[in-house]
Order: structure tokens, then C-alpha cells, then sequence
């Protein structure tokens, strides 16, 4: 699958508000099947004044030249896990996890996208899993 076809994906979840087809272009963006996007694929899905944010460490990565850079010198790329998609129009939201070798942290991503299907922005939130504390469960039930 190309960027023009995981673009595609993008537009149809943006114009009829399609979580199914939202969830196929972020797999195939992702690398989560056997038809994942190559760097420079994945590259051109995102606007030339794209910019990320990770609020919890501070950071912001301005431009896809250098969220391109970035990837490239990640040491070891997670496995992703997507839990959930969901939204509407141009802002989407996703639940999953991000496995670094064993050192698994849950991750909220909040995609903004133009109206040709390409990623504007993106913020990003991360977490460890913590203990439940005991007082509460009475009234809560494990995830899976």
C-alpha cells in the first residue's frame, strides 16, 4: 500500500467519519501489517508544516524533515498495539501501547488533518502502568 492509498483511508474516516477506515490507514502508517509504509511514504502523509508534541517531556518536534530525522536515529522502534480510534472530521484520537523491548507504556495520540488527508499535527501522551490502590476495588474491574 502506498501513502496515496493510506491517504485515501484518511479522507474516507475525514469525510464520513469512519473510525474502521481511520484504524486501516493508521496500521498501514504504523507498520502494523504486511503492507506498513516506507520512510519516505510515510514522510509525504505528513503536511510540510507539521508539527508534534509530547507535553509530558516537554518536547516539540517542528517540521517533517525533522520528525524524519528522528525516526531514523530512534535506537530501537517500538512495537505499537492500537486499542482504539476514535473521532470525527479532522481530529482523531488514539489508545495504544508502545513496547520498547519490554518496557511497555500506554500512549494517547490526537491526530489534526488538513482536508487532503494529510497529518498537520500530532500530540502525543505517554504513561508507565501503576498499581491500582486497594480502596477502590469494590467498585472497579480489571482491563484486559
Amino acid at each position: 500500500m502506498s501513502d496515496l492509498d493510506v491517504r485515501e483511508s484518511f479522507l474516507r474516516a475525514i469525510t464520513d467519519n469512519d473510525p474502521e477506515a481511520m484504524r486501516e490507514g493508521l496500521e498501514r502508517l504504523f507498520g502494523l501489517t504486511k503492507e506498513g509504509l516506507s520512510p519516505d511514504a510515510e514522510f509525504r502523509l505528513r503536511d510540510e508544516t507539521y508539527v508534534m508534541e509530547m507535553p509530558q517531556s516537554g518536547e516539540r518536534i517542528r517540521g517533517r524533515e525533522a520528525m524524519r530525522a528522528m525516526q531514523e536515529a530512534f535506537p530501537v522502534p517500538p512495537s505499537i498495539t492500537l486499542r482504539r480510534v476514535v473521532g470525527s472530521g479532522q481530529i482523531w484520537v488514539v489508545e495504544g501501547t508502545n513496547d520498547y523491548a519490554g518496557d511497555v507504556w500506554h500512549v494517547v495520540v490526537i491526530l489534526e488533518f488538513g482536508a487532503d488527508g494529510s497529518i498537520i499535527r500530532d500530540t502525543r501522551y505517554y504513561t508507565r502502568k501503576s498499581e491500582a490502590p486497594g480502596w477502590r476495588s469494590e467498585w472497579v474491574e480489571p482491563l484486559d
